[in-house]
C-alpha cells in the first residue's frame, strides 16, 4: 500500500506541478526554458527538469524546428534511466540525420558517449568520443573538439594516465573560456585537481581547490561545492592530515549519498583509506562493504575497486570467516574481469584511435608547413627517418632486452626449485647470490669494536633475518639500531665488514631474495598484484620494489612472474 500512495503522491505532484507551470512556461523563449531546466537539474529536481524539457520539446514539435526538436531530445535523455535516455538519444540522431552544418552528427556521438560513461561502459564511450571527433574535425567545429578531447581526457584519467590527462584539462582550462560554458569550465578545474592530487602536485591542486571553492559559479551549487569538498578531504588523505580528511568526507558523503550520486562510491574508497591509514581496520571494512553493496546495484566501477576487494579479502582471513572471505574472491573476480576487459580495450584504442591519429597529424601539419619550403622538407623527412631507425633499432633493442631477462628469470626459477645454494652467472658477468648464508667473520684486519658487541649484533641480524623481521614497513639504520639496543654508527660497520654491503643493499638483498622464492612456492602470493606484493614485503611503493628487484636479478618481476606461470603450465 505504501508503494501504491508514493506512485499516486509523484504522479499527483507531477500532474499539479506541470498544470501550474505551463502558463508560466508558454512566457519562455528556448533560452530561458533551458536555464531553468540547467536550475532544477543541478539541484537534482528531477520531476521539475522533466516537466520542462517535455513542455520545451512539445513547443519545438508544434514550431517544427528541428535544432529545438533535437535540443529538446537531448534535455529528455539528461532526466532518464539508461534504456529510456539512449531512445531519446536515437530519436535525436534521427531528427539530425539531414542537418546542414557543423553541428550533427559529431554532437550527437559525444552526447552518447556521455552517457554510456555515466553508467560504466567505457567501451562504448571511447567508441563515441572517437566517432564525434573524427566529425567534429571534418566540419572543422573547434568548439566540439575541445568536448571531444577533453571527454577523452577523463577516460585517460580513469585509465591513470593522469600526467597526459593534466595536460588537456589545464589547456583547456587557460584556453577555451569562449568555448565553454561556466559548468564545464568547473569540472575541467574539479578533473584537474583530481589529476593533480594523483601524480603528487599538491600545491598546485590545492591553488585549483581554493579557486573553486571562490568561485561564485560554485557557492551558489551544492553539487559542485560538494564535489570541491571531496577534492579537499583527498588532498589531506595524501598529505595525511586524515581527521581533517574524515570531517570533509563525511560532509560531502552525506551529500552525493542523499541524491544516489556515483561520487558517494568514490567519497566511500577514501573514507576507508583514512580510517586503513589509522589501522581502524573495522571502520574501513564498514565503508568497503557498502561500496560493494553499491556496486551491486549499478555495476559501475572503479579501478581502485581491487584494492577494496583485495583489503576485504585478506581482513576476512585474517579474522578466520571462510564464508566472506570466500563471498568477496567470488566479488573480486567478477568485478576484476570487468576492469580487466575495460583497461585492455582502452589500453589499445586509445593508443590506436586517438593517440597515433594526434601523432599523424602531428607529422602531417608539420610537412604542410614545410611543403614551400624545399630546404626544410628535406630536413623534416630526414628527421622522420631517423626517428624511424631509432624506434626500429629501440624496438628490436627491447625485444633483445626482454629475452634477456626471460632468461635470467627462468634460471632463478630453475635455481630456486632446486634449492640451491649456487650462484647464476649473468650474461654482463654480474652474479646473483641466492640463499648464501650471511659468513660471519670473526677476525678483522681493523677491528674496532670489542668483539662482545660484534658478536652481540651479530646475533641480532641473525634474529632479524630469520624471523623475517626485514618484511616490516619503513625499517632504517635508525630503527633497527634502536630495535637491538645499539647506535647506528656500530651497526652500519658491522653491516659494511660481515655482510659486505651496505645497509640499505642489505636489506633489499634479504626482501627480494625472500620474494624471489615466495613467488616461485605461494600461488596465492603470486596472484596478488605489484602494488600488493611490494607492500607486503616492506616498500612504500611499487616503483621503489621494482628498482631493487631489477638491480638485484637484473629482470623485472612481471618478467619473473610470467616465466613462473609459464614454467607450471608446462
Amino acid at each position: 500500500m505504501k508503494q501504491i500512495f508514493l506512485l499516486l503522491f509523484t504522479f499527483l505532484y507531477s500532474l499539479f506541478f506541470t498544470q501550474n507551470k505551463i502558463d508560466s512556461l508558454r512566457l519562455w523563449n528556448y533560452e530561458k526554458l533551458k536555464n531553468k531546466f540547467t536550475i532544477y537539474d543541478e539541484d537534482n529536481k528531477r520531476l521539475e527538469a522533466r516537466a520542462v524539457s517535455q513542455y520545451y520539446l512539445t513547443k519545438a514539435k508544434k514550431e517544427k524546428n528541428i535544432l529545438e526538436i533535437a535540443e529538446g531530445y537531448n534535455l529528455m535523455h539528461l532526466t532518464e534511466d539508461f534504456p529510456l535516455a539512449l531512445k531519446y538519444i536515437d530519436s535525436l540522431a534521427m531528427i539530425t540525420k539531414n542537418v546542414k552544418g557543423d553541428i550533427y552528427p559529431a554532437r550527437t556521438f559525444i552526447i552518447k558517449g556521455n552517457l554510456y560513461y555515466k553508467y560504466g561502459n567505457l567501451k562504448a564511450a571511447l567508441d563515441n568520443y572517437i566517432l564525434g571527433l573524427e566529425y567534429s574535425k571534418k566540419q572543422k567545429n573547434v568548439k566540439q573538439i575541445a568536448y571531444a578531447n577533453m571527454n577523452i581526457a577523463y577516460l585517460n584519467s580513469y585509465m591513470g594516465r593522469n600526467k597526459e590527462a593534466a595536460k588537456t584539462f589545464r589547456y583547456h582550462l587557460l584556453n577555451s573560456q569562449n568555448i565553454t560554458d561556466e559548468y564545464q569550465h568547473d569540472q575541467m578545474r574539479v578533473s584537474l585537481v583530481y589529476c593533480y592530487i594523483k601524480i603528487n602536485k599538491i600545491d598546485s591542486a590545492g591553488f585549483f581547490i581554493q579557486e573553486g571553492l571562490n568561485s561564485p559559479f560554485v557557492r551558489k551549487n551544492k553539487y559542485n561545492t560538494n564535489q570541491y569538498l571531496y577534492l579537499s578531504g583527498q588532498l589531506n588523505l595524501a598529505t595525511k592530515n586524515y581527521q581533517t580528511a574524515i570531517a570533509e568526507l563525511k560532509k560531502a558523503y552525506a551529500y552525493f549519498s542523499g541524491i544516489n550520486d556515483n561520487n558517494q562510491n568514490y567519497v566511500l574508497y577514501s573514507l576507508g583509506k583514512c580510517y586503513d591509514e589509522l589501522n581502524n581496520k573495522q571502520e574501513a571494512i564498514k565503508y568497503f562493504t557498502e561500496i560493494d553493496s553499491n556496486i551491486k546495484k549499478t555495476e559501475i566501477t572503479f579501478p581502485e575497486l581491487a584494492d577494496v576487494y583485495t583489503f576485504l579479502i585478506d581482513y576476512y582471513r585474517e579474522s578466520g570467516d571462510k564464508e566472506k572471505q570466500l563471498y568477496y574472491i567470488d566479488r573480486f573476480l567478477k568485478v576484476d574481469k570487468k576492469l580487466d576487459e575495460q583497461f585492455r580495450y582502452l589500453s589499445t584504442e586509445l593508443h590506436q584511435k586517438y593517440d597515433t591519429p594526434n601523432l599523424l597529424q602531428e607529422k602531417e601539419d608539420i610537412i604542410k608547413e614545410l611543403k614551400n619550403k624545399k630546404t626544410f622538407l628535406y630536413v623534416s623527412v630526414s628527421i622522420l627517418t631517423l626517428i624511424l631507425f631509432f624506434l626500429t633499432y629501440f624496438y628490436y633493442k627491447s625485444k633483445k632486452g626482454e629475452r634477456k631477462h626471460q632468461k635470467i628469470a627462468q634460471d632463478l626459477i630453475h635455481l630456486i626449485e632446486k634449492r640451491s645454494p649456487e650462484t647464476i652467472q649473468h650474461q654482463n658477468g654480474k652474479q646473483i647470490e641466492i640463499y648464501q648464508p650471511v659468513k660471519v667473520e670473526s677476525s678483522k684486519t681493523n677491528k674496532t669494536l670489542p668483539e662482545e658487541v660484534v658478536q652481540s649484533i651479530l646475533k641480532d641480524l641473525d634474529t632479524f633475518e630469520n624471523k623475517l623481521h626485514f618484511l616490516k614497513n619503513g625499517i632504517t639504520l635508525t630503527s633497527l639500531a634502536k630495535n637491538i639496543k645499539t647506535n647506528t654508527g656500530y651497526l652500519s660497520e658491522i653491516i659494511n665488514n660481515h655482510k659486505g654491503k651496505n645497509f640499505t643493499t642489505y636489506l633489499n638483498d634479504l626482501r627480494i631474495d625472500y620474494v624471489l622464492d615466495q613467488l616461485v612456492k605461494d600461488k596465492k602470493f603470486r596472484s596478488y598484484k605489484l602494488p600488493v606484493i611490494a607492500e607486503e614485503i616492506g616498500y612504500n611503493n611499487v616503483q621503489a620494489f621494482s628498482i631493487a628487484f631489477k638491480k638485484k636479478t637484473g629482470t623485472t618481476p612481471s618478467i619473473y612472474i610470467k616465466e613462473i606461470e609459464k614454467s607450471i603450465s608446462h
